[in-house]
């Protein structure tokens, strides 16, 4: 809509003539004059600040709804180091406010026909609808939990669309036979291993053919990201479907930064048409962290929960998001990434039970090299009765190189503990050393409880995988 960027500082010129009628120009105007300077307020017309502790979060540069990102932290917002990370400020007001309870309900996306008008006529509108000046009258008489419920069913009834109906409760899966042979395996309790796979900067399949058959017998699954760092590469789509050509069970990443809610559906259908079963969803990095000329960055129409929901029930109650009929639903096995170094451990708690009752079925971790805080972080999940719920894949990352490991320790999201770059920087063979470290961290993680599996994502260095594998005794090397 025209003027409308999640993220920027609020401007005048967002609601400009937007408005149709006169009478909601003038409610815009003043809407906009009190709502923006006092909640940050982008004129988004899907307004959730009761749901947000009265922060808004379009102010998120990726306009996130549903919590923040992976690569956030209490200092600032890893896209724009200049702010802070709102979701975080949210989380953190809703702590003080006693509102933790609201961030766990599934958020809808945007209705782009309402971006760049008020939401206040909604309000007006919905008002005269129930009864008006009556029923409010009625309300007022009420005692006051009554009251109070009253006024949260009212502004329930705005805030959630007929064709979302997302809300805080979990959604598992109902009774059915593992899509995939991975669920199956984690189903029977099987300690399992993926690995994850780049696709290639090309247009042949000879790259992606190598690593199947490096890995093929030792890894359970590989797993194909989606243009990770928002950069081009093959799609995630065609790489798991030449990996089911080869024998080698895949896992689709589909990042919701390339996706629209109508793409999303369609290449669902089509990636089960193929025969993928397992599909990550994931929010994905922001444009700016890609390589120029960038695209559009003001524009994300879906984040990863909101994927998850509308997934699961395409595949649950066999419904595309606008409610038709799907005539035969996908079968599909749901993850998403969990992030224990990101935000507060706490709060990301909430974000992976969030997740969880949207529709994961499994973990796909961010890299571990800190146990101890990776302990925490299990704990706290626990606490939430959400290890129960999921299968977690403890991330790792073998480190090449003191350069690389000092790399890695910069990525968002990632805690690399001091001694570790130590051991790096001192080794007389820094590679030897990396594949020591990642041995001694899969030790401790395997024996963790509610860690399932390991993902190993070696980026590039795929050769090393069986190696890790045999030595660590994760599993029998098949014959």
């Amino acid at each position: 809509m025209p003027g409308f960027t999640p993220g920027r500082r609020w401007q005048p010129a967002y609601y400009a003539f937007h408005a149709e009628k006169p009478l909601d120009r003038v409610i815009g105007f003043v809407e906009r004059s009190v709502k923006g300077p006092l909640f940050g307020c982008r004129m988004c017309g899907n307004c959730l600040l009761q749901e947000t502790a009265f922060i808004c979060p379009m102010e998120c540069p990726k306009g996130l709804r549903n919590g923040p990102c992976g690569g956030s932290t209490p200092e600032h917002c890893y896209v724009d180091p200049e702010r802070p990370c709102i979701w975080f400020k949210i989380y953190e007001r809703a702590e003080k406010m006693g509102r933790t309870d609201r961030l766990r309900e599934v958020l809808p996306p945007l209705d782009w026909e309402k971006v760049g008008t008020d939401s206040w006529a909604d309000v007006i509108r919905h008002w005269a609808e129930v009864g008006g000046f009556k029923a409010t009258w009625k309300a007022l008489r009420m005692p006051k939990a009554e009251r109070e419920e009253a006024w949260e069913k009212f502004f329930y009834e705005i805030r959630q669309p007929a064709w979302w109906g997302g809300d805080d409760k979990p959604h598992p899966a109902p009774a059915h036979e593992p899509a995939s042979t991975l669920e199956a395996k984690l189903t029977a309790g099987e300690f399992v291993v993926t690995a994850e796979v780049s696709p290639p900067l090309a247009s042949t399949p000879d790259d992606v053919v190598k690593k199947l058959d490096l890995l093929r017998g030792h890894i359970d699954a590989a797993n194909f990201t989606d243009n990770p760092s928002a950069t081009p590469r093959m799609s995630s789509l065609v790489c798991a479907s030449i990996a089911i050509k080869h024998g080698v069970e895949p896992v689709m990443q589909i990042a919701a930064r390339e996706r629209t809610r109508m793409g999303l559906q369609s290449t669902v259908l089509g990636a089960t048409a193929l025969g993928i079963r397992n599909v990550l969803c994931l929010t994905g990095d922001h444009p700016r962290l890609g390589p120029s000329p960038h695209g559009r960055m003001d524009i994300w129409d879906i984040d990863s929960i909101q994927m998850l929901w509308i997934l699961r029930r395409m595949r649950d109650e066999g419904h595309f998001l606008d409610g038709r009929e799907i005539k035969t639903p996908p079968p599909l096995f749901l993850g998403a990434a969990g992030s224990p170094f990101s935000s507060n451990e706490r709060f990301q708690a909430m974000r992976e039970e969030k997740k969880v009752n949207a529709g994961a079925q499994f973990f796909q971790t961010n890299l571990i090299y800190d146990v101890e805080r990776f302990e925490r972080y299990l704990e706290n999940l626990d606490r939430l009765g959400v290890l129960a719920r999921v299968h977690v894949l403890a991330g790792l990352m073998p480190m090449r190189s003191f350069k690389a490991a000092q790399m890695i320790a910069q990525v968002p999201g990632v805690t690399m503990p001091a001694a570790l770059l130590s051991r790096m920087e001192q080794a007389s063979d820094p590679k030897e050393e990396g594949v020591q470290i990642t041995l001694e961290l899969i030790e401790r993680l395997k024996r963790l409880p509610g860690v399932h599996g390991l993902h190993i994502m070696a980026v590039g260095w795929e050769s090393i995988v069986p190696r890790l594998i045999k030595e660590s005794g994760v599993r029998q090397r098949p014959a």
